[in-house]
C-alpha cells in the first residue's frame, strides 16, 4: 500500500529525485524557525488553533529541508512524512509529525465544541513536540 501511494506520487510528478540543494534546505529551515516562533506567539496570545497549525508547519518545513538536502522533492504532506519513516527510520519523529498533521487538519478544517482548555493543552503539547522535532 505504501509503495503504491509513493508510485502514484512519482507518476504524478509530485515525488522525485532532484539535485541536492543547500540553498533550498536553508530556506525551508528558516521557514521552520519562523513557524516555531509564530506558534509560540500564537499560543501566548490564546490563539490555540493557529498555534497548532504553526507547530505542524515548523516540523513539516524542516522535513522538506531534510528531503531537499538529500535530493528528494515531494509535494505531498503524507508522502513526505512517509519518507521520513521509510528512508530515515525515524519512527518517533514520524509519530510526532503524523499526530501534528492530524491535529492541524482537525483544527483547521473542522469546528469542534471542545473547550479552550483542551485546545490549549493540545497546542502546548504540539509546540513541545515541534521543538523536540526541530532539535532531532
Amino acid at each position: 500500500m505504501k509503495n503504491k501511494f509513493l508510485n502514484k506520487l512519482k507518476k504524478e510528478e509530485k515525488l522525485g529525485l532532484v539535485e541536492p540543494s543547500e540553498d533550498i534546505c536553508s530556506s525551508y529551515s528558516k521557514k521552520s524557525v519562523n513557524c516555531l516562533k509564530s506558534a509560540k506567539l500564537l499560543l501566548k496570545n490564546n490563539l490555540y488553533e493557529n498555534s497548532i497549525s504553526m507547530s505542524y508547519y515548523a516540523m513539516y518545513n524542516l522535513l522538506l529541508a531534510l528531503l531537499f538536502r538529500v535530493g528528494i522533492k515531494c509535494e505531498n504532506h503524507g508522502g513526505s512524512i512517509l519518507l521520513l519513516k521509510l528512508l530515515f527510520e525515524k519512527n518517533e519523529l514520524y509519530k510526532q509529525i503524523s499526530d501534528a498533521k492530524k491535529e492541524r487538519i482537525d483544527k483547521q478544517y473542522y469546528v469542534t465544541s471542545e473547550k479552550d482548555e483542551i485546545t490549549k493543552e493540545v497546542a502546548e503539547e504540539l509546540l513541545n513536540n515541534a521543538e523536540d522535532f526541530v532539535l532531532n
